[in-house]
């Protein structure tokens, strides 16, 4: 059964239960990926394999996106929030008792799969029209100050005592299973569909062409999987550039760092959520073009205020950028293939852009390629595809 959005206040108690939920979620993801590399480096595993941790979990995204949609589309999607968040809780405490590190963090990114598809897909739900847009931007800020402050907690608490820092993000996530408890169960939105894998594969088939050939979710795909694929990647390249540019190798400096990106994209947010409206949304794409230039300018710095405040400045573009494409794939996938399968086709391609550009920078850094000459070669390229997207997009919209 297809889900009314509801005529509550934007921020009703549902909505506040989503975004605490997703706060303590995303906290725990940010603080474990840094508690992890810590353990990584405890055990003197190789640079190269830090990229490949995450390359496993962004894995389970795109072997999982044909199922997770319609999960989060056949139940209450709270409850399938709680599920999701109960797999982190358990990869968490693998790594904390001891198992092996990428195993353990594999796990997690099977619930994070499962995850994402039903905690944007619920927006849908529990609001409507131009709210959608102002919902993502809660979404997003909730999110990014869990970065902020996760991925400073996973390295602060790293350095003082790395046991201490693993079982942070146990407590974390319980904190968010408890909170998806508070999320009103909700009808399913589409209930009634085939379990069988080949049906489900081939519905998920139709679900990516149907969204492929439509212009506007075509180009909110797009750059989506851009900007996250770009994220992902500058985060880890921080590790390598801190130690070359800056002179400095704690665990702290590259967190606090990626801090700064984190209180520039709740501050784009907020810009979008305030200046941009779905039939609006291409005004967003000039900030996307100058994320890429802003990163080549980082890259050249040898201060760390500098790299705070170009890092500020990246993630406010990002911000920008981002959380309008999320509304219009969200307001245009649920009319078509449901809020559920957009989402997991979105995760499909923001993954896959995540894998092919982490698999890249793996590659670069195996063969030696400097830091400060990578972050530059990363910036050029990310402005041009961006800048490439906008131009297709205005003739795709001229031929409508």
């Amino acid at each position: 059964m297809n889900q009314k959005p509801t005529a509550s206040p934007l921020l009703s108690r549902g909505m506040i239960a989503v975004i605490v939920a997703q706060f303590f979620s995303a906290f725990g993801d940010n603080a474990l990926l840094f508690a992890t590399l810590a353990v990584l480096k405890n055990h003197d595993y190789p640079d190269w394999s830090q990229p490949v941790l995450q390359m496993l979990f962004v894995a389970t995204y795109i072997l999982l996106a044909p199922f997770v949609g319609q999960i989060a589309d056949s139940f209450a999607k709270g409850r399938v929030m709680m599920l999701a968040n109960s797999l982190k809780l358990l990869g968490a405490l693998a790594i904390c008792l001891g198992a092996n590190p990428f195993l353990g963090y594999t796990l997690v990114g099977v619930g994070a799969a499962a995850y994402s598809p039903a905690k944007y897909g619920i927006l849908t739900e529990i609001t409507s029209g131009e709210r959608l847009v102002k919902a993502n931007g809660l979404m997003e800020a909730s999110t990014i100050a869990a970065i902020l402050l996760g991925s400073v907690a996973g390295g602060v608490l790293a350095d003082w005592h790395l046991l201490a820092a693993l079982v942070c993000c146990v407590l974390t996530y319980a904190l968010a299973v408890v909170a998806n408890i508070y999320i009103p169960r909700l009808g399913a939105a589409r209930a009634g569909q085939s379990w069988y894998m080949g049906r489900m594969v081939h519905s998920f088939s139709t679900a990516v062409r149907q969204l492929w050939h439509n212009s506007e979710t075509r180009f909110s795909l797009l750059g989506t999987s851009l900007f996250w694929g770009a994220g992902v990647t500058l985060r880890f390249l921080l590790v390598l550039w801190v130690p070359v540019a800056l002179g400095i190798s704690d665990n702290k400096t590259p967190t606090t760092l990626n801090a700064m990106v984190a209180i520039g994209i709740v501050i784009g947010a907020a810009a979008a959520a305030r200046l941009v409206t779905l039939e609006t949304v291409r005004r967003c794409m000039p900030a996307g073009v100058l994320i890429g230039v802003m990163v080549v300018l980082f890259a050249l710095q040898t201060t760390l205020l500098n790299a705070y405040l170009i890092l500020l400045l990246i993630g406010a573009l990002g911000g920008f950028f981002v959380v309008p494409l999320n509304a219009l794939l969200q307001a245009r996938g649920k009319a078509s293939v449901g809020a559920g399968n957009a989402i997991a086709v979105q995760n499909l391609g923001e993954n896959s852009a995540m894998l092919l550009m982490l698999g890249l920078y793996t590659l670069a850094i195996k063969l030696g390629a400097p830091a400060v000459a990578t972050g530059i070669g990363f910036g050029a390229l990310f402005a041009l595809a961006i800048a490439l997207l906008w131009w297709t997009s205005r003739s795709a919209r001229r031929q409508d």
